[in-house]
């Protein structure tokens, strides 16, 4: 695969301060810069993960990752050969983003994507914005983007064949998905039906469970900002909730996120929804909201249960009881 990561995600936004506050004690990000035009947050030893810059809000801007320049030159010789127009990333705009080069395209909806290689780090500690052990990012990088969309299928098309994304698994209801994996990570982008094409969620992944317990907490004390609750997604098995940004789009905070073998994964057709527990949306609408549970209630009639994803030695093994007659 020539793209190795979600590398950083760019917003534009008219409520900077806003942006600043809820990154820190919402999110749990550090920020490292603050001025009229720009606020730039770290979640790790990069420099900058997440960019928020003064403009009139849209779709905003991924950056996807590839290994060095010349798979930079490969991936924008193919998008030439795919007659997708794609142009190169100047070098003020490099120097705001840390990277050392990059292209820039668009995706047939208009989602502006960045492709970049050697980003910046930073050679101090990353100092978490609230009390908490920080986020799971390295080479798996920021988390996921999932955008909105009327019509999937150019989407499928442009990210599966042009981009090289690969299909991880998809679901028909309570409404249209599709999942992709670009490194071990379960799903770096997803695709769903909506009835315009936007942002539907940023997430990003906490690297203990407590981190994610006690963010809901702070969350659920502000009215309004929780719009899905607490909930297992069943196919990257994610516990996570999701929060509004000050623009609106959702950000989903989660833990214990799947890693796969993108070498020998399968993709399949999730029959049970998203969600194996949880996760009761706002937005849903009346009819999805009452499929989901349907879908979920189904889940537990059979019996579903699905491991917990740790990194080794993030654990403890606890003691199972024992009856009598087992011995000790």
């Amino acid at each position: 695969m020539s793209i190795e990561a979600l590398g950083y995600i760019g917003i534009n936004s008219e409520r900077l301060e806003d942006w600043a506050a809820f990154g820190v004690r919402f999110l749990g990000l550090q920020v490292v810069e603050q001025t009229r035009d720009v606020v730039k947050f770290r979640m790790d030893d990069r420099k900058q993960r997440i960019i928020v810059r003064r403009g009139a809000h849209d779709t905003g801007v991924t950056g996807w990752e590839v290994a060095n320049a010349e798979a930079l030159d490969a991936l924008a010789a193919r998008l030439d050969a795919a007659e997708v127009r794609c142009e190169r990333i100047a070098a003020t705009e490099l120097a705001l983003r840390g990277v050392a080069g990059g292209i820039r395209l668009l995706d047939p909806a208009g989602h502006q994507l960045e492709v970049f290689h050697d980003a910046d780090r930073d050679g101090t500690a990353f100092v978490p914005g609230r009390s908490m052990s920080g986020f799971r990012t390295g080479p798996l990088g920021v988390g996921h983007m999932v955008y909105l969309t009327p019509d999937m299928r150019p989407l499928r098309r442009f990210y599966e064949d042009v981009l090289g994304f690969h299909l991880s698994d998809y679901c028909t209801a309570p409404f249209q998905a599709s999942f992709y994996h670009v490194n071990p990570r379960h799903h770096s982008l997803a695709i769903a039906e909506g009835s315009a094409s936007r942002i539907h969620h940023l997430m990003i992944e906490m690297n203990q469970l407590d981190d994610v317990g006690q963010g809901y907490d702070i969350a659920l004390a502000e009215p309004g900002l929780v719009p899905t609750t607490l909930g297992r997604h069943i196919n990257d098995l994610m516990m996570s909730y999701y929060v509004r940004s000050p623009d609106g789009f959702f950000i989903e905070c989660g833990w214990g996120g799947r890693s796969i073998d993108p070498v020998t994964w399968e993709p399949f057709e999730l029959k049970h929804g998203t969600s194996l527990w949880g996760h009761d949306r706002d937005w849903l609408g009346a009819a999805a909201s009452a499929e989901a549970t349907r879908l979920r209630t189904r889940a537990v009639d059979a019996g579903m249960r699905q491991p917990v994803q740790v990194e080794e030695g993030n654990y403890q093994l606890g003691a199972a009881p024992r009856a009598p007659w087992e011995g000790a």
